[in-house]
């Protein structure tokens, strides 16, 4: 899997941009604060319908335009799709699959998967439970897009539940029969919808660890070994991946959490209170690791996404974002050496000098708003012209007809 050409109409600080691409190495170089993290910003935003650097759409959209436009022509096993997001900030995205609408966004999830590496990921190892627990949702819907909707059912019945425990705790009074039976409906939808995302979990955290623990002994040989836990709202019972079970378990974690949560107004039971624990040898790599440790580690997780990913089938488009930096000479060549045979990688870098000798590819060179080809001139049209990629055109095509939102 990889992706031919990207296309963007007032993302970020884009007016109009086309970046030809193709299998292998492609480096965006240029100082910072020019846009080459918006590139490749851009194609995580197409597989993820997210971004790594903001919670919410408004950022994504240059100041002024009303809305922004990504394009991505991706080759999977050499078929071709043209897949097009709308950003709409305060209002629904919307969606088009080879010049089609697609009734909810959500439903090309898959079409494209990246694996994406930047600085913010050292929330993985020094962030709040928050960041590793999307960590872990967002691979779930990488490799099984029907976890979006799961996430999002799950989503719905907490924000519900909450609203009633506010609403019960804000009259500081014991509710009344009519709320506590309201209660147990939320509870079992909560149960069924948190099982199902639990279980989920726990199969994907014994499929990471031996991934992550290699790959972290590879980028800091002679280190404490990594190594990875699933610590659940549940406190100490014994998990299994039986969905009809662990509802039981959050049952009866709710039941026993009531009092507590009806004081105060919150559900202290489920996924969402769940933490994935990192280690180093016998102790928390939060609090203990250090800045190259914690690199180290973050890159192992990623790593270990992009594994587990390419032993579904396809390689995931990887994306290494400002990262080569950061790191030593050694850990520099030893990445380097690790991802060489991914189908294709996108790396960012302030100066040439930080992409890897290993790394030999293509290279653009990003200013002021100009994606400039370094290295070869054929297929690259520049900025507001159609890439010879036949996989659509850019923004300055007629405008297609209303597309349905989500």
């Amino acid at each position: 899997m990889h992706v031919a050409h990207l296309s963007l109409q007032d993302f970020r600080s884009y007016a109009t941009a086309e970046v030809a691409l193709e299998p292998g190495v492609t480096a965006f170089v240029g100082p910072n604060g020019q846009g080459k993290t918006n590139l490749v910003e851009a194609i995580g935003y197409v597989a993820s319908h997210g971004s790594h650097r903001a919670a919410t759409d408004a950022p994504l959209v240059r100041q002024g335009a009303p809305r922004a436009i990504v394009r991505a022509g991706v080759v999977k096993d050499d078929r071709k799709a043209l897949i097009e997001l709308e950003i709409n900030p305060g209002k629904a995205n919307r969606a088009r699959l080879n010049r089609g609408p697609v009734p909810r966004p959500r439903e090309i999830l898959g079409m494209l998967r990246t694996v994406l590496f930047a600085p913010e990921d050292l929330s993985l190892v020094k962030g709040d439970p928050g960041e590793r627990r999307r960590f872990m949702d967002e691979l779930l819907t990488a490799r099984a897009p029907r976890f979006a909707g799961v996430r999002s059912d799950y989503d719905r019945v907490l924000k519900q539940r909450n609203a009633l425990l506010k609403s019960a705790a804000a009259h500081r009074r014991a509710p009344g029969q009519e709320v506590l039976a309201t209660l147990d409906v939320w509870d079992s939808h909560l149960a069924r919808t948190g099982a199902e995302l639990l279980a989920a979990r726990l199969e994907l955290v014994t499929a990471l660890r031996p991934l992550v623990a290699r790959a972290y002994a590879a980028l800091a040989p002679g280190s404490d070994p990594a190594d990875l836990a699933y610590k659940s709202s549940l406190g100490d019972a014994e998990l299994s991946t039986d969905r009809g079970r662990l509802a039981e378990q959050l049952l009866a974690g709710m039941a026993g959490a009531r009092r507590q949560e009806l004081e105060r107004g919150i559900s202290l039971v489920g996924p969402h209170r769940d933490e994935l624990v990192l280690r180093l040898g016998t102790l928390p790599a939060r609090g203990y690791a250090s800045h190259g440790e914690s690199w180290s580690f973050a890159l192992g997780l990623r790593l270990a996404a992009f594994e587990l990913l390419r032993a579904d089938g396809d390689d995931p488009v990887l994306i290494l974002d400002d990262v080569f930096a950061e790191l030593d000479t050694g850990r520099r060549r030893r990445l380097a050496e690790m991802v060489g045979s991914a189908e294709q990688v996108l790396i960012t870098a302030a100066v040439p000098a930080d992409v890897p000798d290993e790394l030999t590819g293509r290279s653009y060179s990003v200013s002021d708003g100009l994606v400039t080809p370094e290295t070869y001139t054929d297929t690259y049209t520049g900025p507001g012209q159609a890439p010879e990629a036949n996989l659509g055109t850019g923004p300055e095509r007629p405008p297609d007809p209303p597309v349905p939102s989500s």
